[in-house]
């Protein structure tokens, strides 16, 4: 399927779900351009080689045809510039070309068309809103690219879908870096054997201390041959790794199943008698939790847990700012409309000659229209909703 003359897909079929674009030498050239979403990346100057050490940092792979069925790759010379493929010699006359995205770029491109690129919607907002007779008679384009990054760090911490997630093993020393573009956590769960996940909560119980200085005998805090102070290992750290987390919720071994719920008794048959009767009486609900703790050291910028959490799986969502990577830098089109208000209201209020009234009226619309953009991003069904209140009506036993 072709796309018509001014209509916003740009991409074919074939290239959006397959990754591929096929070209038919005729005149001959010594070059192709693809129309990709997705900009074509060459590891290095000499990754057109398999062997080349940079080969598997390409995102394409070429391939030639005589009758654009038999495919065989290319692997001569050729260099990238842009979305253009330049070979050293023009493709003999008939030749077909294929350009093959691979796998995780044809992935990345999925979904595009619900984003508004910032460049996109910075051209619009100059066009739309700057010029003569217009709202904002005059304004300089970077300081318009300054509004718009501020503009997508605010929306990302609270209206956009700007809520990553990671997959990690907690290893033997129970801490994990904190992600490059981590800004605050949402949610942290460890998964069980279905594949389930069990939300962590994070723990006031303990903490993890940015410095851990050494001490005399006296209790002075002892200095290197270079005079700063010298730094130990954690015996907070070490004395929260190697504890029981039974010995704070009440729970045990000696728990067992009786029709579907733990035995409050603590019996068992196997011989552990009543070792857990009454633990959990006078307990703090926050503390009756058995899918362990976390603990976030902003400092040295690092994750621990609990130590009933080695080995598990975790997921860890967290929130970033939306600048960090270029594929990031994105705004839904669901909240176009108020990144443009957005932007008048920060250009005209950091405007000295701007009466306030002005400045009031953008504002109001500024929230109304942020206001719309959290309902429509917050993807509210009704089919949802109905399926969730189902159990309104449910007999509670008592």
């Amino acid at each position: 399927m072709s796309t018509p003359n001014g209509g916003l897909i740009t991409e074919t079929n074939v290239q959006y779900y397959a990754g591929a674009q096929q070209f038919f030498i005729s005149p001959a050239v010594d070059r192709v351009t693809t129309t990709f979403n997705t900009n074509l990346v060459l590891g290095s100057a000499t990754s057109w080689n398999p062997i080349d050490p940079d080969f598997a940092l390409n995102n394409f792979r070429l391939y030639t045809s005589t009758n654009g069925r038999t495919w065989i790759e290319y692997i001569t010379t050729y260099q990238v510039i842009g979305n253009t493929i330049i070979y050293p010699a023009n493709l003999p006359l008939n030749t077909y070309v294929k350009v093959q995205l691979k796998q995780s770029a044809v992935e990345n491109n999925y979904g595009g068309y619900e984003y508004t690129k910032l460049k996109d919607l910075i051209n619009g907002f100059m066009v739309a809103y700057v010029g003569e007779d217009k709202l904002i008679p005059k304004v300089r384009r970077t300081d318009v690219i300054f509004h718009a990054k501020r503009g997508l760090q605010e929306f990302s911490y609270d209206t956009l879908k700007s809520i990553k997630s990671q997959e990690l093993n907690i290893p033997a020393g129970l801490s994990l870096p904190i992600p490059q573009d981590y800004v605050n956590y949402v949610k942290m769960s460890w998964i069980d054997a279905a594949g389930v996940k069990h939300t962590i909560y994070p723990t006031q119980l303990s903490s993890v201390p940015s410095n851990t200085p050494i001490q005399d005998n006296l209790g002075k805090i002892v200095q290197d041959q270079f005079g700063e102070n010298t730094e130990g290992s954690s015996l907070t750290q070490e004395r929260w790794e190697g504890h029981n987390p039974a010995a704070i919720t009440g729970g045990g071994a000696a728990m067992s199943w009786n029709n579907g719920m733990y035995d409050w008794w603590g019996m068992s048959s196997w011989g552990y008698g009543f070792q857990n009767y009454g633990q959990r009486y006078g307990g703090d609900p926050v503390n009756m939790n058995v899918n362990g703790w976390f603990s976030i050291n902003e400092a040295q910028g690092n994750i621990s847990f609990s130590s009933d959490l080695k080995g598990k799986l975790i997921i860890l969502e967290y929130i970033s700012d939306g600048l960090a990577y270029e594929e990031d830098v994105k705004i839904p089109k669901l909240a176009e409309d108020a990144m443009y208000s957005y932007l008048n209201h920060a250009i005209l209020s950091s405007r000295a000659n701007v009466q306030e009234y002005i400045v009031q009226r953008y504002k109001k619309e500024k929230f109304a229209k942020l206001r719309n953009a959290k309902i429509r991003l917050s993807n509210i069904k009704l089919d949802e909703i109905i399926q969730v209140m189902r159990g309104k009506s449910k007999w509670i036993k008592h």
